[in-house]
């Protein structure tokens, strides 16, 4: 369980606030027991948490996404349920806000209780039929014992985070581009072709960046919002 002591320093230590604190947290309790249940081995992690989780980008999130094989919506909704089942054991209550059958897959709102603090958290499980791949990493954090998830295959989660800037055209996706260009060897030499689409829309939005995605990033990290579609665009230009 995270103590007040340790949310405390954790914030300090990474530069956020304590809400940020508390909900990665649950993001990792959930995944930790999430991946226990045998029918997880059909889906795989993904989206902007992935990165956070995986590859240390900068930016908090707020939501877990998945794609999966499974085709059966009671399925997946049962190996949520069974998670939450065993977070509950933690002496962590959970409420399911919303669960639902979407276009794409299953949609899950979750409220996790910690401390007398609520944290409600997305779920977000695609099954739209693509093929789909994923490897077993091993998770290491300042939260719970390290721990094994499925990633998507890295080449298709980072194809999927694309094709997420150039329909949803959010904030946040185009961080997740901004650190993706600036990691080494995530993005491959066949999506590079994709950039020129994605430098089109950054010079059409109005996005206030440094609005947007102050509460999501580190203190240390506030100085690229500032500036940050220039700051973006001089990033994309060194790889077109």
């Amino acid at each position: 369980m995270l103590t007040s002591d340790k949310l405390k320093e954790l914030a300090i230590k990474n530069q956020t606030t304590e809400l940020n604190i508390r909900r990665e947290y649950i993001q990792h309790v959930f995944l930790s027991y999430f991946y226990r249940q045998k029918e997880s081995k059909q889906i795989f992690f993904k989206g902007g948490t992935s990165l956070r989780i995986l590859f240390n980008s900068p930016r908090f999130s707020e939501d877990l996404d998945f794609s999966s094989s499974l085709r059966g919506i009671k399925e997946i909704e049962t190996v949520v349920i069974n998670t939450l089942e065993e977070i509950e054991r933690e002496g962590i209550q959970t409420e399911i806000v919303e669960s639902k059958k979407t276009t794409g897959g299953y949609l899950a709102i979750i409220s996790f209780e910690l401390s007398s603090h609520s944290v409600e958290i997305q779920i977000e499980i695609s099954n739209r039929g693509k093929d789909s791949e994923g490897e077993v990493v091993t998770i290491v954090s300042d939260f719970i014992p390290s721990y094994t998830v499925i990633q998507l295959k890295l080449e298709l989660l980072t194809e999927e985070k694309l094709e997420a800037l150039l329909s949803r055209k959010k904030p946040r996706d185009f961080y997740d581009l901004y650190f993706m260009l600036r990691a080494k060897n995530l993005i491959s030499q066949k999506q590079k072709n994709v950039l020129s689409k994605a430098l089109v829309e950054l010079k059409k939005t109005h996005i206030n960046f440094e609005k947007e995605l102050r509460q999501f990033l580190p203190k240390t990290h506030w100085t690229i919002i500032r500036n940050f579609k220039s700051i973006l665009e001089k990033e994309i230009q060194k790889f077109i």
